[in-house]
């Protein structure tokens, strides 16, 4: 199935002068810069956006992966807090996220003389709240995950036949996802979870968000890391440490990680999908 797939979207994509991937670094954009790459050489470029809301342990990851799979890699930078639509967080912001970035990604694609601009998302990717996907069709990015209907588990599949070493690498959302809506997106916000999450993750933790409530901020972990995240050290060395970056309070949900438990219709805001998603 894997192989029948791939030689769909090869076929695809030779037909296609040239591409350029919006590209985060994560399983789904990986997946489309491998296959681009493999059907067109040189005439496939990734593209990574540089902003406030993607974390810099993500654009790291990015370079290291498009080196992984042989494609050059271009990076854009903006800033969505220039939008005063994006800061007021709303329904509607990964519409605005990704109007901005597949809008850079269409400018640096003309600048190289290249008219394709393909993103990340999957046929998984449509169910729910995706206002993103509206800014998809108009700026008429092309999808191809979504166009030979790959769903998440057959893009790993495709990953780990290409050996890409995100191929089991967790879902990751822009850093706006961890604000709840209604409430402003600032850079001080940004800032805060950003090393909040830095902090998790130097300390063994892989699947997991740190919400920002105003100043409180709510941790959620995988079921399988509760357990760890309940032993009094952990609790003791996050309230110091996420209070030193600037909490005023620090909770751990007992609930554990849920995408999109900030936003009223599940989570619009995938890394890797929302160049591109998110993932």
């Amino acid at each position: 199935m894997v192989e029948e797939t791939l030689a769909a979207m090869r076929a695809d994509l030779e037909e296609r002068e040239g591409v350029l991937v919006a590209f985060s670094g994560g399983v789904d954009s990986s997946v489309v810069a491998a296959v681009a790459h493999d059907a067109l050489g040189d005439r496939a470029v990734a593209c990574t956006a540089k902003s406030e809301t993607l974390p810099e342990a993500e654009l790291v990851d990015a370079k290291r992966v498009a080196e992984e799979i042989g494609i050059r890699h271009e990076i854009v930078s903006f800033s969505e807090l220039d939008s005063e639509a994006f800061r007021r967080n709303d329904g509607e912001r990964c519409y605005h996220c990704r109007t901005m970035r597949l809008g850079a990604m269409f400018e640096r694609a003309r600048g190289l003389g290249i008219e394709t601009v393909c993103d990340g998302t999957n046929a998984s990717d449509t169910s729910g709240h995706r206002p993103g996907l509206r800014a998809v069709a108009e700026l008429d990015a092309y999808s191809p995950l979504l166009e030979h209907g790959v769903e998440k588990e057959e893009v790993r599949d495709i990953a780990r036949h290409y050996g890409l070493s995100v191929a089991e690498k967790p879902s990751m959302a822009c850093l706006s996802s961890r604000i709840p809506t209604g409430l402003e997106v600032t850079e001080e916000r940004l800032t805060r979870v950003e090393r909040a999450e830095t902090l998790l993750r130097s300390w063994g933790f892989s699947q997991f968000r740190v919400r920002d409530h105003d100043g409180l901020a709510r941790i959620e972990v995988a079921p399988d890391e509760l357990e760890r995240a309940l032993d009094p050290a952990f609790a003791s060395a996050a309230e110091e440490h996420l209070s030193a970056i600037g909490f005023d309070h620090v909770t751990l949900d007992l609930g554990g990680y849920a995408t999109g438990s900030v936003s009223p219709e599940g989570d619009p805001s995938l890394l890797d999908t929302s160049y591109p998603t998110g993932e």
